[in-house]
């Protein structure tokens, strides 16, 4: 049964995102029929969110308010599970109308946890926020810029930013960086952009002049049914200045 739910996440994977006149028609195009079997096969491609949520739960507190952007079907705060019913509020944005319906149904029995169907570059909710996350989102919002603006404009003085995604370095990193080499550099954003996801070398260095780095690590992960082959990724933990 799990090898024929992973056959239809890659068939779809291998049609691509369709092409629609709106990012949430393409978003819901290609994630809309995957939604049931999305995290399955993401468990083993999305690599670093346990430890990025782990690193977040250091930097909470009991009543603390919560922003996951591009959160889709709610996985990811699963990670800190244990914690969710202490803090006041947490807020699950997606542009993805079928992945954030299984987010309403992971989440139900949580008065505290809202699934808000919304624009990440666009969305800000009322009050200042105390911590704000993105699990391979980055990479799938066609202005990213402004997502890790909006990010950063919602969090309260020393609030936390934490990211994890692809990405590819650029080719003259700064030295406490890893260089990456011309094929990697090349390969994935060639192999991801067919289904919308775009890994950078603009982001990490971005994330770091928007906020005060805590702490950046990057690694390489496996990809289901490509032996040999690992795709990077990074963790970041930000924080802005407290004024």
């Amino acid at each position: 049964m799990r090898l024929a739910d992973d056959a239809r996440v890659l068939w779809t994977l291998l049609r691509g995102q369709p092409h629609a006149a709106s990012h949430a028609d393409r978003l819901n195009g290609f994630y809309g029929p995957q939604a049931e079997r999305y995290d399955h096969f993401r468990e083993r491609l999305l690599h670093g969110r346990r430890e990025l949520l782990e690193d977040l739960s250091g930097h909470l507190r009991p009543g603390d308010h919560v922003v996951e952007l591009g959160a889709g079907t709610g996985r990811n705060l699963a990670f800190i599970e244990s914690r969710v019913a202490e803090l006041e509020r947490v807020e699950l944005v997606d542009l993805c109308a079928p992945l954030l319906e299984r987010a309403r149904v992971r989440w139900q029995d949580h008065a505290n946890v809202h699934p808000i169907e919304a624009d990440a570059t666009r969305y800000r909710p009322e009050q200042p926020v105390d911590a704000v996350y993105l699990s391979y989102a980055l990479t799938m919002i066609p202005d990213w810029f402004a997502a890790i603006d909006n990010a950063i404009a919602m969090l309260r003085p020393g609030g936390v930013l934490g990211v994890v995604d692809f990405y590819v370095s650029r080719r003259h990193p700064t030295s406490d960086r890893t260089r990456h080499g011309a094929v990697t550099r090349h390969f994935w954003p060639a192999w991801f952009s067919h289904d919308g996801v775009h890994p950078s070398p603009d982001h990490l260095p971005y994330l770091e002049s928007r906020c005060r780095t805590l702490s950046v690590h990057e690694a390489k992960g496996r990809v289901p049914y490509l032996p040999g082959l690992k795709v990077p990724y990074y963790r970041f933990l930000g924080t802005t200045p407290r004024f």
